[in-house]
Order: structure tokens, then sequence, then C-alpha cells
């Protein structure tokens, strides 16, 4: 593995880096989502059993014990219960719009590894490619190819890992905005749900 980083060149220190840290942002993120999963409708039927006995802390507790975006939603609608239906409504969809960050976190970073490590990679080719030609005119062996087919082979890993670290970066920086656009959208699907169940409480 060291042999390997070492032929790479300048580069591959660089394209390990964003290996890891994209690493990291894809189990942070896995952890997230598993963390924040909720079965919304026993959720929501638990919800309106205690909103219709009028238990609001039980309801509170509900939510603070099942954390995710829409049981948040549902303790400001909570707390906002006695506004009107409008504020209401205004009161969730700003608290809905404070969720789409939390669930789009770092997500920007892996996309842009996903993008420049490739370009890294290349970068990694192209300078090693510089040096095997460089080497090879100042030695004048115009006659023996090995020395630069050596060169060229070892400037390639260069260009192998950054396109070995951007797939699986593609692969679930696509996956998580997916996910993340689709909670979205039920966010938006549950507001008018959820001013209806605390309207008029």
């Amino acid at each position: 593995m060291i042999d390997i980083l070492m032929k790479g060149g300048i580069v591959m220190p660089f394209i390990l880096f964003c290996s890891v840290i994209a690493i990291g942002i894809i189990l942070e993120r896995l952890l997230f989502f598993r963390r924040i999963k909720v079965d919304e409708g026993k959720l929501i039927s638990r919800l309106k059993g205690a909103l219709e006995k009028k238990h609001f802390d039980e309801a509170l507790s509900i939510c603070d014990n099942n954390p995710s975006p829409i049981t948040n939603l549902m303790k400001v609608g909570i707390e906002h219960r006695a506004n009107d239906p409008k504020v209401l409504r205004d009161s969730i969809m700003d608290a809905a719009n404070m969720e789409i960050p939390k669930m789009e976190r770092n997500l920007s970073a892996l996309g842009t590894i996903a993008n420049i490590t490739p370009l890294l990679g290349l970068l990694g080719t192209i300078l090693g490619n510089i040096d095997a030609f460089g080497v090879l005119s100042a030695s004048m062996e115009f006659g023996d190819t090995s020395q630069l087919a050596n060169g060229i082979s070892e400037a390639l890993i260069s260009t192998a890992a950054g396109i070995i670290v951007s797939i699986p970066a593609i692969i679930f920086y696509n996956y998580l905005v997916s996910k993340v656009n689709h909670i979205i959208i039920r966010l938006e699907n549950k507001v008018n749900e959820l001013v209806l169940l605390l309207g008029g409480r």
C-alpha cells in the first residue's frame, strides 16, 4: 500500500485524504438517516390519540423520545397550537425548512470530492508523464522504451486511485441526495395533515 502511494506521485496523499473524508461523511450520513427513521403512521396515530385527550405533555414526550424530522415539526406545531391556522401552518413550514440543512449536512463536500478526485488523478498522471519523458530525454536512451513504459505505468496509478475514490462517492452522493429529496417531499405533504390534526386544539 505504501509502495503504491509512493509510486502514485505527489497527488496520492491528497486523493487518500479525500477518500478518508468521503468515507467519514458517508458513514455519518447513513447513521444519521438510520437514527431518524421512524414508523410515521404509528407515530402519528399515537400523537393523535394523545392530542384528542389534550395530553399535550405526553405528545411532546413522544416527540422527544422519537427524534425525526416529522416529530420536530409536530413539536413545533404543538407549541404553537393556540395560534391561528395560517400562523400554525407558517410555523410548521419554517420548522420544515430548518430540517433541510440538517439532512443536507456535508453532502456538498461529498459531491465535491466525487468531482475532484478524478481530476487529481489526472493531474498526477500528467505530472508523472512529464517526469517520465523528462528522464528519458535526459538519458537520451531512445532505443530503450522500458524506462518510459515504467514511468507511464506508475503515473497511471494516480488516475486509477482517483476513479476508485470517485465512483463510490458519486453513488452514495446520489443515493443520499435522493433520500433527502424524498424526505423533503414527504414533509411538505405532512404539513397540511399536521395543521388539520392540531387545528382548534
